[in-house]
């Protein structure tokens, strides 16, 4: 083999590594870190039992979406956190309890919810970490109140008591229903997604952001002023929403599409 055809050769098979390479980055599977809810037992057999789980809804959405989901069970110290943040492509901060007002400042509000000071502690480790990797992430419901307290910014502690509004945020109809009416700000990452002025959601959450974090933009609102979403403005991908729409997929399959674009993000950040 000549001088020439050494050189081109070598280029050849660079170039077919990296074409290779390049197709098996695009074709892997997204894993989806999912954080986890706290239930203590309170009858039964399995009495005082502590547990953590996720619904299936976010297992579903994930799946639908071509991701790998995986369950994220709290802990508070720092170094298994980060062998946690090392397993996964993106975020998932999910819903449930209440966040911890002592972390914004404030004493706890007489209708304050449950609190879970552990699962607190793990979810601000897995930001921070998510910070420092640039790995993509998405809040729901709690998942977005988390994200504007991980930052800076504050929660009405119980909007019913805090809040003079005439829409009802913690709906009694089924999870899945929509019941109120959500507008969507132009320019920003959930009009991209959905390509609407407005959405019709569910509301389950009786708290919701009072001051909003340093670094953030508010992407979606309520009809009485009330944030319903936002997303990081400083060009790495966190995007947060107050509706549930994993539990909306039921009625509304549209909602898949927030899922869709997130996974898409993932990949598109040279996660995996």
């Amino acid at each position: 083999m000549t001088f020439c055809e050494t050189i081109c050769y070598n280029f050849y098979l660079k170039f077919n590594l990296s074409i290779n390479y390049w197709f098996f980055m695009r074709t892997k599977k997204a894993i989806i870190g999912i954080s986890t809810n706290f239930l203590l037992e309170t009858a039964g057999p399995e009495l005082g039992q502590e547990r953590v789980y996720v619904n299936c809804s976010y297992i579903d959405v994930i799946i639908q979406a071509g991701g790998i989901p995986l369950m994220l069970p709290f802990v508070e110290n720092e170094e298994i956190v980060r062998e946690q943040m090392n397993q996964i492509d993106g975020l998932i901060l999910s819903g449930g309890i209440d966040v911890n007002p002592l972390l914004y400042g404030e004493q706890p509000h007489p209708m304050i919810g449950t609190i879970f000071p552990r699962r607190d502690t793990h979810e601000l480790h897995l930001v921070r970490i998510a910070q420092e990797t640039n790995k993509p992430i998405l809040g729901i419901c709690r998942g977005l109140q988390l994200l504007n307290v991980a930052f800076g910014g504050t929660l009405y502690q119980d909007i019913p008591h805090m809040v003079n509004t005439g829409i009802q945020h913690c709906q009694k109809a089924q999870k899945h229903v929509p019941t109120h009416q959500v507008d969507l700000m132009s320019g920003t990452i959930l009009e991209e997604i959905f390509e609407t002025s407005s959405l019709l959601t569910n509301s389950i959450h009786h708290q919701a952001i009072k001051e909003l974090a340093n670094g953030f933009t508010v992407n979606a609102k309520t009809k009485d002023g009330m944030i319903e979403g936002i997303e990081k403005n400083d060009g790495h991908f966190m995007l947060g929403v107050q509706w549930h729409p994993e539990m909306m997929i039921a009625s509304d399959t549209n909602m898949q599409k927030i899922f869709n674009y997130f996974i898409q993000k993932v990949k598109d950040y040279g996660s995996i």
